[in-house]
């Protein structure tokens, strides 16, 4: 009888169909990206470069359109040139002092060409958001006393911490984790997602270790352990900050760039948090260096 029971049987069917469309979409989107960046990671130089200069190309154009920053088109070509400067930069072996210069011009571009002080501050911080992930991993990749162990630690932690989280919060719910920002996040999840993420990375480590795949996996396990955990709450906060940003522009996703997960930024929200976090142990370790 109509009005009496749940959605007509079309409808389900429909929706169902839907549903089985957009995971097959997310599933292979995904597998395509791993084996993209795990190829890249394995290969270095230019090849792992030109995919975190294109993720992060790809990830400020998103951060300008859901900013609504205008000039739009001039900003993006601003800020993309600002970052295949920096890379180029990078790849030939000039120094960071230059790269900064690069970075820096570009920032003063962009406070003459956003149009007020709000849109100059968010126009910055896209610019510094890209270069961190478009560097960063990079920078660590060629490190000779780190190597591959390192952005293959931060792939670890950020990718176990996911989904660990979400099917550890799916499973056993609980008390909501920041109900406001992310609805369906729970302390449950947030702990288990920790718990991965800290195992991950030191048994990364380990792995390397009896391997001697790098110097760094020469370091105290107990440290190792502790970057992890604070790298995968990095991770989860990284996830929550974008999902309040979202919710401060009024979208769903950041863009449209990725079938079935929505854009770059919304990908990357935790893997870039845990950047930061590695950007300010390299420029640490060089000063120390110095």
């Amino acid at each position: 009888m109509a009005g009496t029971g749940g959605p007509a049987p079309a409808a389900v069917r429909r929706r169902d169909r839907l549903g089985g469309r957009e995971f097959r979409l997310r599933a292979i989107s995904g597998l395509v990206m791993a084996v993209a960046v795990v190829a890249g990671l394995v290969v270095g130089e230019w090849p792992f470069a030109v995919i975190w200069l294109v993720a992060a190309v790809i990830a400020t154009g998103e951060w300008i359109a859901m900013t609504q920053l205008s000039p739009t088109r001039p900003l993006v070509a601003v800020t993309a040139a600002a970052l295949v400067g920096a890379v180029v930069c990078a790849r030939v072996g000039t120094s960071p002092a230059t790269i900064a210069m690069v970075l820096a011009g570009a920032g003063l571009v962009l406070l003459v060409v956003a149009r007020d002080s709000a849109a100059r501050v968010r126009a910055l911080l896209g610019l510094g958001g890209g270069a961190v992930i478009a560097l960063v991993p990079t920078a660590l990749r060629d490190d000779p006393a780190i190597g591959i162990v390192g952005p293959a630690w931060m792939f670890a932690v950020v990718w176990s911490t996911d989904i660990v989280a979400y099917v550890t919060g799916r499973m056993l719910g609980g008390p909501k984790l920041m109900p406001r920002v992310s609805p369906n996040k729970t302390w449950s999840g947030a702990l288990g997602g920790l718990a991965a993420g800290t195992l991950a990375g030191a048994g990364l480590v380990m792995a390397a270790r009896a391997q001697g795949w790098s110097g760094a996996a020469s370091a105290s396990l107990g440290i190792v352990a502790l970057a992890s955990a604070a790298a995968s709450i990095c991770s989860q906060s990284g996830d929550l900050a974008e999902s309040a940003l979202k919710r401060r522009w009024g979208v769903k996703d950041s863009g449209r760039s990725i079938p079935g997960h929505g854009g770059v930024m919304d990908r990357l929200d935790g893997f870039f948090a845990v950047a930061v976090l590695v950007g300010f142990y390299l420029v640490l370790r060089r000063l120390a260096a110095a």
